[in-house]
C-alpha cells in the first residue's frame, strides 16, 4: 500500500501572495503569477515529484468570495461532524458559491490548510471571519505571514489573531525565501498535527536528498567548466601571403584572440544554463549592475572576484615550489635544491604581477604557412575569478525564490536583499585550500587528470552547502 502524502490547500484573500508561496515551495516558476488581485479562480494542484514519486501536493486556491455567509452556515450547523465536507455537499451545484466550493473541496477531501496573509496590511473584519471559518474546519492548519515589505507595524496584531486559531504561525517572504527557509517551513508542518509527522518527515527527507543530489550535479558542472576552460586552445593556420604586412599579422591576432575569449564566454554560459536546470529556474533576471551581468573578462569582474594580490603571490610561490621539487627529483637531487628555489621565485613573481594577458600566443612556422595558437589560459588569477563567478551564479540559483517573479523590484518599501561583502568566495578559503585549487588548475591547464580533483570537489561542495543552509552569505547583491 502506497504511503499517504501530505496535501495542503494554500488559502487567503485575493492578492495575499498565495501563488508566489506555491511557486517558491514547489520550485516552479512556471506557475502563473499575476500582480492583479483575484487572478486565481480555480484550485490547481501542484505536486512535488522526486524520483518519479509525489512526495507532497500544494493546492493553489481562489480567494473566499462569501466568507460571512459560509461562517454563518458553519455556526448554524456546528453539530455536523465535518463542516467543510457538509458545506461542499450542500452547495456544490450553487453558482453563487462556485469559487468557495473550489476552495473548500480539497479541505473536504482531507487536505491541511496553509493560510497566507499579507502582514504589512491592517487586519480587517473579513480577515477575522476567514480565520474563524478555517478554525471551524478542524483541519491541520498553519498560517504564513507573507510580508513582502518593510512595513511591520501590524505583524504583532496578526500574530495574536492567528495564534488563537492556527496550530503554527510562521513568517515567510515568498519573494526572498532561501532553501534553508523553505526547509524550515516544511519542517514546521510536522507540528500542526502529530498524525502528519511521518508523512511530512518523508517529504522533507526526500527534499533534502534531492537537494544533495542537485548540489553534487552543480559541483560536477563547475569542475567540468574549470577543466574545459583552463585547457582550452584556439588555433588558426594562415598562409604566408596574408601576413606579409604587420596589419595582416595584427588582424589574425585579433581574430584568434576574439575567438578564444568568445569560447571561454560560451563555456561559462553553457555551465550557467546547466546550473539553472539543476535548480529548476526558467525565469531569470540579473540586474545590469550585478557582477553576474558584467562580461566575464571585464575589469569589473576581475577586480571584484578572485584572490587578493597577496594570496595569489603565496599560492603562486607554493605551486612554483611544487614544480621545482619535481625537477629536483628528476635530477636525483644533483641541483642541490636550485629547482625548488627557482620555482618558488617564478611562481611568486607571476602571482604578484598577474599580468593582463589572459593567455600566451604562439606562432609556429610551416611550409608556406604560419600556425597561430592561443591558450591555454596562463593568467594565474583567471581560474579563481572563473570559479568565484560560477559559484556565485550557483549560489544565486540555489537561493533565488521561484515566486520572486511577482516581486516589484522598484517598490520603495520592499524588503531589501541582505548586505554582503564585495568579494568572492575563494578569498575566504584557507591557504591550504587555495593551494589545492591552484595545483588542480595547473593540471587542468596541461589537460591532465589530477588526484586533487576530489579535494576540489569537497571544497566547492562545502561552499555550496554553506550557501544553501545560510551558513555562508550568498553574495546575492553582487
Amino acid at each position: 500500500m502506497a504511503a499517504k502524502i501530505p496535501r495542503l490547500a494554500i488559502m487567503g484573500h485575493p492578492n495575499a501572495g498565495k501563488s508566489s508561496v506555491v511557486a517558491t515551495l514547489t520550485e516552479n516558476d512556471c506557475i502563473a503569477i499575476d500582480k492583479r488581485a483575484g487572478t486565481t479562480t480555480a484550485s490547481d494542484v501542484y505536486p512535488v515529484v522526486i524520483d518519479g514519486r509525489t512526495v507532497i501536493e500544494f493546492i493553489d486556491t481562489p480567494g473566499f468570495q462569501n466568507p460571512n455567509a459560509i461562517l454563518e452556515w458553519f455556526q448554524a450547523n456546528e453539530n455536523e461532524r465535518d463542516l467543510a465536507r457538509s458545506f461542499v455537499k450542500a452547495y456544490k451545484a450553487d453558482p453563487l458559491y462556485a469559487h468557495d466550493i473550489a476552495l473548500l473541496e480539497p479541505v473536504a477531501e482531507g487536505a491541511g490548510i496553509i493560510l497566507v496573509v499579507d502582514g504589512s496590511k491592517r487586519i480587517k473584519e473579513k480577515d477575522r471571519v476567514e480565520i474563524e471559518l478555517l478554525r471551524l474546519t478542524a483541519r491541520p492548519r498553519m498560517a504564513i505571514l507573507n510580508n513582502l515589505s518593510k512595513q511591520n507595524r501590524y505583524m504583532s496584531q496578526w500574530q495574536d489573531a492567528l495564534s488563537k486559531a492556527f496550530n503554527s504561525v510562521r513568517e515567510f517572504n515568498a519573494h526572498r525565501a532561501t532553501y534553508a527557509e523553505r526547509i524550515r517551513l516544511l519542517n514546521a508542518l510536522k507540528a500542526i498535527d502529530q498524525r502528519w509527522e511521518p508523512e511530512v518527515e518523508r517529504a522533507v527527507d526526500a527534499f533534502a536528498s534531492d537537494w544533495e543530489r542537485r548540489t553534487d550535479q552543480a559541483v560536477s558542472t563547475i569542475l567540468d567548466l574549470l577543466k574545459e576552460a583552463l585547457s582550452y586552445k584556439v588555433s588558426e593556420t594562415v598562409k604566408n601571403s596574408k601576413i606579409v604586412f604587420q596589419s595582416g599579422r595584427d588582424r589574425v591576432k585579433a581574430e584568434i584572440t576574439e575567438a578564444f575569449e568568445d569560447g571561454l564566454r560560451k563555456m561559462e554560459t553553457d555551465a550557467q544554463e546547466q546550473i539553472r536546470g539543476h535548480f529548476r529556474h526558467n525565469v531569470w533576471n540579473v540586474a545590469p549592475d550585478s557582477i553576474l551581468g558584467q562580461d566575464l573578462l571585464s575589469e569589473e569582474v576581475g577586480q571584484a572576484l578572485g584572490l587578493s594580490r597577496r594570496q595569489l603571490a603565496m599560492v603562486g610561490m607554493a605551486a612554483g615550489a611544487a614544480s621545482g621539487v619535481t625537477l629536483d627529483l628528476a635530477t636525483a637531487g644533483h641541483s642541490l635544491g636550485t629547482g625548488a628555489l627557482l620555482g618558488a621565485a617564478t611562481g611568486g613573481f607571476l602571482g604578484v604581477m598577474g599580468g593582463k594577458a589572459l593567455a600566451k600566443l604562439n606562432i609556429e612556422r610551416a611550409p608556406n604557412t604560419h600556425v597561430f595558437t592561443i591558450g591555454p589560459v596562463s593568467n594565474p588569477r583567471f581560474p579563481f575569478v572563473l570559479l568565484d563567478r560560477i559559484v556565485l551564479y550557483c549560489a544565486r540559483a540555489m537561493n533565488w525564490a521561484h515566486g520572486r517573479q511577482a516581486a516589484d523590484e522598484e517598490a520603495a518599501d520592499k524588503v531589501p536583499d541582505q548586505d554582503v561583502s564585495k568579494h568572492g568566495f575563494t578569498e575566504e578559503l584557507s591557504a591550504q585550500e587555495q593551494r589545492t585549487l591552484a595545483k588542480f588548475f595547473g593540471a587542468a591547464r596541461r589537460g591532465k587528470a589530477s588526484d586533487l580533483e576530489e579535494d576540489c570537489r569537497d571544497i566547492i561542495k562545502r561552499i555550496l552547502r554553506g550557501v544553501s543552509l545560510s551558513e555562508i552569505d550568498s553574495r546575492s547583491t553582487l
